[in-house]
């Protein structure tokens, strides 16, 4: 027996020393538009005129009649509004009921304010009433949605101590938040622990694990999941095939994602647009066009409407292969069919067509999704960036930057990096510098890229002594000096005569285990031909045959 002693002890694990009162909003009566602008929901405002009106009414109604209205908000997700309507009804003295306060919990939970979802538990224990399995699981999934699943099972296992009886929902959930946060070997201790003993395992269980499991590339362990689901008769459902395939296709195992779709239809199971989806994406980034073309024609016939995912993986493979006119006309096509384009399909449109070099259609793409109040993201700014800096207009790509910053779009390293790198080609090689130091104000943390970017124009510009120092710089702070950077510095010293100075750091670059790769050996070499050091020169061609360089 759950004692009353016993409850108030158990919730005290849980529970702050401090929380705020629930009466911290004022009291007075309102409309979803008035106190909640950003909504125009008549439904919502005919919800809070009800219990506006119940709230004036004399005898005050039971508090299930205020549980009714309330119930109808939470189920439409208006989690803050139920949260202040509640506040109405404590400061008029009307003690909800255990269906109000479990609903006033999930809101809580729903917000991420779990110190406030604990103190309304509270509540609940304090009047006595018995906390049910849904309210348990509604307190587990407020832990996990916040990241918090190692709390959210320390409040399992205090509940399973003290008698409570948890379910497969609980059980889901739990194994959901360990995916979630990429302990999927955790979920599946969990799964074990409880198979049989606490809850019998069901499909959702299993398709959580497995999905995660493909998400990790650890697709042979799925499938072994997935026989082990077979041989318990848990029947695999449209999502247990849709994360395999999908685990297929990261793997680049196609035809094992292809064979896995023909056996689900075979067993009568349906595909949906994800199923679909996954097998256009992958198609596509295979360049296999016809293939994809293919299946979603097959989409269309089995009644699933192709969605915006759709389309945008078709624009994507088709700039892939550079059709760039059919591209273009999906565009036309999700007109005509009532899809609206999203940001992805505006930054895939721009990304290809700067790609191929058609800049100024792409910065009218860009003008019109922003004259349809789509707000352009870093893709589509780093893109058009990154194209205008290779065409020479580093102005307008500069205008882009302080843009993004208007907007609050901070750029990356990979704007930056463009930025960057057009300094550097038009020998404003101290512009770059200065744009390097400012990094840190910014919050950007240079990387190799951005640096080979800088080594490369300093070396361009015969300034192999600056360059130098950056080296030496990037060593000492144990930079991971890639091939790239070291082939630069070689090539900035032998522009420079400078052989002996490039054959020591060559030799010193095979020592720090980075091995040369063809052009670096060229670039030596034909420093060395240049210089008449014939047997030094041939030495290096032999290394490269023995490498298979040449």
């Amino acid at each position: 027996m759950f004692l009353f002693s016993t409850r108030l002890r158990f919730v005290s694990l849980f529970i702050p020393k401090k929380f705020l009162p629930f009466n911290f909003i004022p009291s007075f009566c309102f409309s979803a538009s008035t106190l909640f602008p950003q909504f125009n929901n008549p439904h919502l405002d005919n919800s809070i005129s009800l219990f506006n009106s119940l709230l004036r009414k004399n005898p005050t109604p039971p508090p299930i009649e205020f549980g009714k209205i309330l119930g109808s908000i939470v189920k439409a997700k208006h989690y803050s509004i139920a949260i202040s309507l509640f506040q109405q009804m404590e400061i008029r003295g009307i003690n909800p009921d255990f269906v109000t306060c479990s609903l006033l919990i999930n809101c809580f939970c729903q917000l991420g304010h779990i110190t406030f979802a604990f103190s309304v538990f509270s509540k609940i224990l304090k009047r006595g009433y018995h906390p049910n399995t849904i309210t348990l699981n509604t307190l587990i999934k407020g832990f996990c949605l916040k990241g918090e699943v190692h709390k959210a099972l320390h409040f399992h296992d205090k509940v399973v101590a003290q008698g409570f009886q948890l379910d497969q929902v609980s059980y889901g959930t739990l194994i959901n938040g360990l995916c979630k946060v990429g302990e999927t070997r955790a979920a599946l201790e969990l799964l074990r622990r409880v198979d049989g003993k606490l809850v019998q395992p069901n499909v959702v269980m299993y398709n959580t694990i497995i999905d995660s499991m493909c998400k990790d590339k650890l697709v042979s362990n799925a499938c072994d999941l997935y026989s082990e689901m077979v041989v318990k008769r848990i029947s695999p459902d449209v999502v247990t095939y849709t994360a395999l395939i999908s685990g297929f296709c990261i793997m680049g195992q196609l035809k094992e994602g292809i064979d896995l779709f023909n056996k689900m239809t075979l067993e009568n199971i349906n595909p949906n647009v994800y199923t679909f989806n996954i097998l256009v994406d992958a198609f596509c980034k295979e360049g296999k066009l016809k293939e994809a073309k293919t299946v979603f024609l097959l989409m269309m016939k089995n009644d699933i409407k192709p969605d915006i995912v759709t389309y945008n993986c078709l624009m994507d493979g088709y700039f892939l292969v550079n059709e760039v006119e059919k591209a273009k006309s999906i565009l036309n096509i999700m007109a005509q069919r009532g899809v609206a384009p999203n940001v992805r399909s505006y930054s895939i449109m721009i990304n290809g067509l700067c790609k191929i070099k058609m800049v100024d259609e792409a910065m009218n793409l860009f003008k019109e999704m922003q004259s349809r109040k789509i707000v352009p993201d870093v893709v589509t700014y780093s893109s058009l960036i990154d194209s205008l800096c290779k065409s020479g207009r580093i102005t307008y790509a500069l205008e882009l930057v302080c843009e993004m910053h208007d907007r609050g779009q901070p750029p990356n390293i990979y704007t930056y990096s463009s930025i960057l790198d057009a300094l550097c080609k038009s020998h404003d090689v101290d512009k770059a510098i200065a744009l390097l130091k400012k990094f840190n104000d910014l919050g950007i943390q240079p990387d190799m890229c951005t640096y080979n970017i800088l080594l490369n124009g300093l070396c361009k510009s015969g300034r192999i002594k600056d360059s130098q120092k950056i080296f030496e710089y990037l060593l000492v702070k144990g930079y991971n000096l890639d091939v790239y950077a070291y082939t630069i510095m070689i090539q900035g010293f032998c522009n420079k005569g400078l052989l002996d100075e490039a054959l020591d750091l060559f030799s010193k670059m095979k020592d720090n285990g980075c091995i040369p790769d063809a052009l670096t050996y060229e670039i030596v070499i034909h420093s060395l031909f240049e210089k008449y050091e014939i047997e030094k020169a041939e030495k290096l061609l032999r290394e490269m045959i023995v490498r298979g360089l040449l």
